[in-house]
């Protein structure tokens, strides 16, 4: 297809608003040259589509940390294809995703949507899953390019980091996406080195474009670009959302004003164009996008994936559980798993198997609460209805909710008119189970009013106290109210709100809350679940981090386990020696009680299939395959690398090359576990190495008595890091070879340009950066 002959055919004001959203997700249409809308979704772990809202279900994957965890490309690549799957049926061309920025500090806020400390895991696993989406004919926005490492003052943030540092590190997994054919890249919302990054001509321009050749579009993180001239000069060629904004008619009129060239105008709408023409979005009048084959059993494909990201840290022997013995299942995080993290990578999944009910179908099981960290109350269960109300109150529309959380960011439910809608409404008629004052929950920002059997509990205004305007709608405040109800008795609840705006569009965001009559105090709750734990073959504890203390935009505060959770486990562990612990996080946590239990598995935020896949891998049908992909410190205190929170508004890259595991050896440090480790169920025997050039030959023996899978990771080159890795798999006694090829920018660093290091090198391979079993020399 000609597309200079199509640009040839628009105006000015036609090209111009093509690089602005027409709404909160998509690119206008152009019917004159045959562009169909563009529509964009957030969806590292699922596809949102243009409603983020539970009337619009989402298939919900592990967290990317979890996909990191597997080591397997492949796998991730099926993953990327499920991706596609789900965006085909909802209409979605753009998959605004992969992050791949590093877990630079272990505090960072939202490493649970990135993949790995290590800028070549980063790569390499970023890679398989652009591959995947893409073969599905959907692109992916790799993202956020660059240095956006943290959310503190994310917005406003300047990064000075060296240039050694931003190519060896923080750029080279947008490298290899790149090389693997990313059709999109996001810029970030921080400035680098001084120059904000949607107007980052030298990294943009220069590096992207230029050096590596992209040919893809650029398109802005929402609202970074905030400027008309330096960001049309910058690089970035779409400012999302729209159609508000710094350009429009004032681009047009800097670019009739000879301020901007129109050839910058005409190159960003040719890179749009070349994006429609790979979706399918871009075709001749009277043809439509082609279907996709719906070939994927996405529930077992979830459930695959989670069981594989396991990661056993410890095992006494304990694991895997035999027969049918009776389990203790305790903590909050048991019975309503955190499955996903929050931002833009939440989606509505239309079930959520908790680990109470996977373990629950296997065996015997009694639980017990034990600690409930939980600051915000849970959702409402459904049914809920929500009504959209215009004036007067006349009802523009009904949507069937599976809880109390209303969400809508962008686009509304068919049929209602934003400009007519004045007025959001939940409806419930809620059963009471037990007696007593039931605690209900108002979570939003602006206008209230919460009536039970139609009186006003709560009418008021809830306002909102952050720099991060995201936080409205990620994280707002919660407001409680107590409500005597009686076991068995039916109460008419609702929750009437007007809806925000942002520009023109309109927003729902609020949730109605419930908790049940408190069954104690803390002590009181330990006290039963040590009781539990104590009659019970196998204790299980669930413990994990809650969304106040992990999510987008805010970073930790510390590692520690919220609530009275590290309490729980030790009382715990003391009254049953075969205790497990299950950690349900995004990221590391510190396990002060990590000596006293018999085992510890980390299935990271595992998604909708979260209690089906831990049940597999606790009772041994699944190999707990991942392995660490960033290093896990056993107290905060010893991270080389913490720092997260500007100083006069900047974040000094001080470390240089040595974040992650290459800083923890500089240090001269041993964190708890380090990046790469992970158990399984049988023993390997790492026999034999033999390198000729850059192919690395390793032999490795399944020496236990179950068939195992075992990552085999290769460490090279002048910084020791991770050159390679291969998943391999065993019968008992099974010798498999296989051959690594490790890249020639193992052997580089940069000094104003890659400089290959020439001479004898040291290459090492083993179970974990630490864990060596094999050396051999080669020369470069």
């Amino acid at each position: 297809m000609d597309l200079d002959e199509l640009i040839s055919r628009l105006d000015l004001p036609a090209k111009i608003r093509l690089l602005t959203g027409a709404d909160m997700w998509s690119l206008p249409p152009l019917p004159e040259i045959g562009l169909d809308r563009l529509v964009m979704s957030d969806g590292p772990i699922g596809v949102r589509g243009e409603q983020w809202s539970a009337a619009d279900p989402s298939i919900a994957l592990p967290s990317p940390t979890a996909l990191a965890a597997t080591w397997d490309v492949d796998l991730v690549r099926r993953a990327g294809r499920l991706l596609a799957q789900e965006a085909r049926r909802k209409g979605v061309h753009v998959l605004l995703a992969p992050t791949l920025n590093l877990h630079r500090s272990p505090l960072g806020g939202r490493h649970f949507e990135c993949f790995s400390e290590d800028a070549y895991l980063t790569g390499e696993i970023g890679a398989a899953y652009v591959e995947g989406v893409q073969e599905g004919g959907v692109a992916t926005t790799p993202k956020h390019f660059v240095a956006n490492d943290f959310e503190t003052d994310r917005f406003t943030v300047d990064v000075v980091v060296g240039e050694q540092a931003l190519r060896e590190l923080y750029l080279r997994p947008f490298e290899r996406v790149v090389r693997a054919g990313a059709w999109g890249v996001m810029t970030a919302y921080n400035s680098v080195n001084g120059t904000t990054m949607t107007e980052h001509a030298e990294l943009v321009h220069g590096v992207l474009k230029g050096e590596w050749g992209f040919d893809g579009f650029v398109v802005s993180d929402w609202t970074a670009v905030r400027s008309t001239e330096a960001a049309a000069l910058g690089g970035t060629d779409v400012a999302m959302p729209g159609p508000y904004g710094p350009w429009g008619a004032r681009l047009e009129a800097a670019v009739r004003e000879g301020r901007v060239p129109e050839s910058a105008v005409d190159d960003r709408v040719r890179r749009i164009l070349r994006l429609a023409e790979r979706v399918g979005a871009l075709h001749p009048a009277g043809t439509e996008r082609a279907a996709a084959p719906e070939g994927i059993n996405g529930v077992a494909l979830v459930r695959e994936l989670a069981a594989r990201a396991c990661t056993l840290l410890t095992n006494d022997g304990v694991l895997p559980l035999q027969g049918t013995p009776t389990l203790a299942v305790l903590g909050a995080a048991a019975r309503e798993a955190r499955v996903m993290g929050g931002g833009s990578a939440q989606v509505f999944p239309d079930r959520i198997v908790s680990p109470l009910q996977g373990l629950s179908e296997r065996t015997d099981v009694r639980y017990a609460l034990g600690a409930d960290p939980r600051i915000r109350l849970s959702p409402l269960p459904g049914p809920v209805t929500a009504q959209f109300l215009g004036e007067s109150g006349a009802v523009l529309r009904e949507e069937p909710l599976a809880t109390g959380e209303a969400r809508w960011l962008g686009q509304l439910p068919p049929g209602v008119d934003a400009a007519r809608l004045r007025t959001v409404r939940l409806r419930a008629a809620y059963t009471a189970r037990e007696s007593g004052v039931h605690e209900l929950s108002v979570a939003g920002v602006g206008a209230f009013t919460l009536t039970v059997n139609g009186e006003a509990v709560l009418d008021e205004s809830i306002g909102l106290d952050a720099g991060d305007p995201a936080v409205a709608f990620l994280s707002p405040p919660e407001k409680r109210i107590g409500v005597p109800m009686a076991a068995g008795e039916t109460y008419e609840l609702g929750l009437a709100h007007p809806p925000g705006r942002f520009g023109g569009t309109a927003i729902v965001s609020f949730t109605l809350g419930h908790a049940d009559p408190a069954p104690g105090d803390a002590g009181e709750l330990i006290a039963e679940a040590v009781r539990v734990a104590r009659e019970c073959d196998v204790a299980v504890v669930v413990a994990g981090t809650t969304p106040e203390v992990e999510s987008e935009g805010f970073d930790r505060a510390d590692l520690r386990l919220p609530g009275r959770q590290d309490e729980l486990i030790s009382a715990v562990a003391a009254a049953n020696p075969r205790t497990v612990v299950v950690v349900n996080a995004g990221s590391p946590v510190e396990m002060p009680w990590l000596r006293e239990v018999a085992a510890v598995l980390l299935t990271w935020f595992p998604g909708q299939e979260a209690g089906a896949a831990l049940a597999e891998v606790l009772f041994g049908d699944a190999e707990p395959g991942g392995r660490l992909p960033t290093t896990w410190p056993e107290r905060l205190a010893d991270a080389p690398v913490g720092a997260v929170t500007p100083v006069d508004g900047k974040v000094f890259y001080d470390e240089g090359v040595f974040a992650g595991y290459p800083a923890w050896r500089r240090a001269e440090r041993a964190p708890a576990f380090w990046f790469g480790h992970g158990l399984g169920y049988t023993t390997w025997s790492y026999d034999s190495i033999a390198a000729e050039g850059t192919a690395v030959t390793v032999a490795v023996t399944n020496t236990g008595t179950r068939p195992g899978r075992e990552v085999v990771q290769v460490y090279a080159g002048p910084r020791r890091r991770l050159a390679a890795f291969d998943v391999v798999e065993a019968a008992p006694g099974q010798t498999v070879v296989t051959t690594l090829f490790l890249p020639v920018r193992a052997f580089q660093v940069w000094e104003d340009g890659w400089r290959t290091v020439a001479g004898e090198h040291t290459v090492e391979v083993g179970r974990s950066s630490a864990d060596v079993r094999l050396s051999a020399t080669v020369k470069i």
